[in-house]
């Protein structure tokens, strides 16, 4: 198999016949949408998920917030693979043999042979050390389902008690789900909550100036506390252990301080990047295994590092599919452009938002319906075909 030259085998589709994906996430759209035409040539497609449905992180804060229902911000995954005559297994992958071209399922220990795969494997919230308590209202802002158990309890919690809420964090999410907490409060009649960001150093420390200040601007306006040059030494139930020695109430904690990909690379002897996402080429193929191919979150990007942000894993879409499908006719594979500047918008709840593109900074009601218009059209594009 080759990265960048070869030409069409038909013997070669006939012994490479199973693709396996790990995920189905944003990376992944365009290759779940196209089961139908690997089916078509003869090869097989399994998807291993340990949900159903895959949540649209973009949307996981306006959900909490009640602006979305679980339904508008999640695809129909299983549905949407067997009805073009994929597999699905409902479990976690666990560990890649890429000698034996195996998956091992975490739950079942069952391997899972393939000739192809491509992994989507996400990110997950890393403890930082924190020594989490077991129990307690401890919600990493990852998995975005948990922050649906987390609006089930805050509004069951919420009607007969002013409840302490704390975000752990200085990036985008935190500030999202800080917002989005007000707007819940607000829509459902709550006890006016406390809400705390221990936002470490700074707010959006590596955001342009004018963004920080209408984001900071906005949350304090309606009330939230934003603690800066401070960090969380210990996570206890019910309080929050300051490295000032300073002790915070916290009836929930959010935990939104990065992410960081899946173990399973590092884990599988596969080569990894500093931040252990496997490490792909420029045809987002692994750079030791040409039979293995991954997209999103859980990548690293050899010819430079790219932000953890939906924009890449969207722009991915049709390189993985044009390449897994290469990978298995042995023709040449299609590099992958990372694109230029991308637009950020933040969802800070009860309508408001935030935008940043090149020079342009806009805060307001605009931010947020633009968001809005876009996050509904994407959903709605890949959304069709899951039934």
């Amino acid at each position: 198999m080759s990265s960048n030259t070869g030409t069409e085998s038909p013997a070669l589709i006939m012994k490479k016949k199973h693709l396996v994906l790990i995920g189905g996430g944003h990376a992944h759209m365009m290759l779940l949408a196209n089961i139908n035409k690997f089916v078509a040539k003869g090869i097989a497609v399994t998807v291993i998920q340990p949900s159903e449905h895959h949540y649209y992180s973009g949307m996981g804060a306006g959900m909490l917030g009640g602006t979305y229902t679980a339904d508008e911000i999640r695809f129909q995954t299983r549905a949407m693979v067997e009805k073009q005559g994929g597999g699905f297994i409902l479990d976690r992958a666990a560990e890649i043999d890429p000698a034996g071209r195996e998956v091992v399922l975490e739950q079942a220990g069952k391997r899972i042979a393939y000739d192809v795969l491509s992994c989507n494997a996400g990110s997950q919230v890393p403890d930082r050390g924190l020594s989490l308590p077991e129990g307690g209202d401890i919600f990493p802002v990852k998995p975005i389902e948990g922050l649906a158990r987390a609006r089930e309890r805050i509004i069951a919690a919420g009607k007969s008690r002013s409840l302490h809420v704390v975000i752990v964090g200085g990036g985008p999410s935190a500030m999202e789900i800080a917002g989005n907490l007000h707007q819940l409060a607000c829509r459902e009649n709550l006890l006016p909550p406390t809400i705390t960001i221990v936002a470490g150093h700074a707010v959006l420390p590596h955001a342009p100036k004018r963004v920080r200040r209408l984001t900071k601007g906005s949350l304090e306006k309606r009330g939230i506390s934003i603690l800066t040059n401070t960090r969380v030494r210990q996570v206890e139930p019910g309080s929050l252990l300051l490295d000032s020695g300073e002790s915070l109430a916290a009836d929930m904690t959010f935990l939104a301080v990065g992410v960081r990909p899946s173990p399973i690379f590092s884990r599988s002897g596969l080569p990894v990047g500093p931040d252990g996402g496997l490490r792909v080429n420029r045809y987002l193929q692994s750079v030791a295994e040409d039979n293995i191919f991954g997209g999103g979150d859980c990548i690293y990007f050899e010819p430079r590092p790219l932000d953890k942000v939906g924009v890449y894993a969207v722009r991915q879409n049709p390189v993985l599919v044009h390449n897994v499908m290469a990978a298995f006719a042995d023709t040449p594979l299609r590099e992958f452009h990372p694109g230029g500047k991308y637009l950020l918008i933040y969802n800070l709840g009860d309508g408001y938002g935030v935008l940043n593109k090149w020079s342009l900074v806009l805060g307001g009601r605009l931010a947020f319906r633009i968001k809005d218009y876009i996050d509904r059209r994407f959903m709605h594009t890949f959304q069709a075909g899951d039934h």
